[in-house]
């Protein structure tokens, strides 16, 4: 039987906790009422809904589970936030904010304001590091921007944005300020109440619950356009019948992350920490993307000098690592994250994205930096003058 490779490919995707697993069970076999139903069947789905639900809202300092949303993951929650929010605000204005290292999900969303809606956008600059400076976003609202959306931690390069200084130039002039929080919700880093967010995206899958589940905190007041109408589930913001076993692993995940049942934030950075240390020992000039202190304790992305990161990747069979997002599967360009924080192209075809999460251990770690270290020391692939 082949072992499985070392998994370095947190930001992607998490392996499913097998305690959340055992609460969805009942819920995909014997337990498989519509909550919507009035028997005891649909009033046990509803119960096991409503304490998820208020799983989720203890997760991200909701005020109000009533709050939270679910949808089918964080793409649809951006784009009900994002299109919902605008369309909303439309009486107001039609000019969106958001910057050069969003979700690709983000930048889909505000384009099809821009396409079909005739809304107007504008995308910040970020420095060195991906933090955008909340002077440029101060600088970029006009008296018709209706929404701001800023990420809370880029995908990529793990840095953690200044939202609720961002908040303040928001919230005074009515305009919605939409954070994606997929990255940072999982290592227990997001307050929505704490930030003063109005609009905030979920996925499961990136906090070791299911795919298919995620979810929209509305803040209570916010008023946004159902973009998926129907049976008026979720307030009549999200039609159709709800995923109940996925909702109720995402609830399990999410209150073993409050529950302290999970590895420390510590144990995580010091594991990560100690592979990047062990990797640019070996590959001097290798560098580090990413603010030094303000970024995910599980992120690490490492461009190296020679060799390109796909390239390196195909021969490093035991080790699953990823060169940017998994949403750029299938292109060769390479990642606008990197490119916007300043390397060029072959920079950025250069670089590794290591993730270090909750199951990792010490001796995968010294592994992984060996196998990658001697991989880039003998895998030097001839590069045009270009480079």
């Amino acid at each position: 039987m082949t072992s499985q490779p070392i998994y370095l490919d947190h930001q992607a995707t998490t392996p499913l906790d097998p305690r959340a697993l055992k609460e969805m069970m009942p819920f995909l076999t014997t337990a498989y009422g519509n909550p919507n139903s009035a028997h005891p069947l649909g009033r046990e789905a509803a119960k096991a809904i409503t304490t998820a639900r208020r799983r989720v809202a203890d997760l991200i300092g909701a005020k109000n589970p009533v709050e939270v949303l679910f949808t089918s993951g964080a793409t649809e929650a951006i784009h009900l936030a994002i299109v919902g929010g605008a369309l909303a605000k439309r009486p107001h204005g039609g000019h969106i904010v958001t910057t050069a290292i969003e979700h690709k999900a983000v930048l889909a969303a505000v384009q099809r304001l821009v396409d079909h809606h005739g809304y107007t956008s504008t995308r910040v600059a970020v420095d060195e590091y991906g933090r955008v400076h909340p002077g440029d976003i101060a600088a970029a609202l006009t008296p018709n921007t209706v929404l701001v959306s800023v990420m809370h931690a880029n995908n990529e390069i793990g840095t953690l944005q200044r939202i609720a200084v961002i908040s303040q130039l928001t919230a005074h002039r009515g305009i919605l300020l939409h954070t994606d929080a997929a990255q940072s919700a999982g290592y227990g880093l997001f307050d929505a109440d704490e930030l003063c967010v109005d609009l905030a995206s979920l996925s499961a899958h990136k906090l070791y619950g299911p795919k298919g589940i995620g979810a929209l905190y509305v803040r209570g007041g916010t008023l946004l356009t159902a973009q998926q109408t129907g049976g008026g589930q979720e307030r009549g913001l999200r039609a159709g019948t709800l995923n109940v076993p996925a909702i109720v692993g995402f609830g399990a995940a999410a209150h073993l992350i409050t529950s302290d049942t999970t590895p420390a934030l510590t144990q995580i950075r010091a594991l990560r920490d100690r592979l990047q240390d062990r990797l640019l020992d070996a590959i001097p000039d290798a560098t580090v993307n990413g603010h030094p202190t303000r970024r995910l304790p599980g992120t690490l992305s490492l461009t190296l000098p020679d060799a390109e990161a796909a390239d390196l990747l195909d021969h490093l069979p035991d080790i699953a690592a990823a060169t940017g997002s998994a949403c750029n599967t299938g292109t060769s360009d390479p990642s606008h994250v990197l490119t916007a924080i300043g390397l060029t192209r072959p920079q950025a075809r250069r670089t590794l994205r290591l993730g270090i999460g909750r199951t990792t251990t010490v001796a995968e770690v010294d592994r992984a930096a060996a196998l990658i270290a001697q991989a880039a020391a003998t895998h030097r692939p001839a590069r045009s003058s270009a480079a």
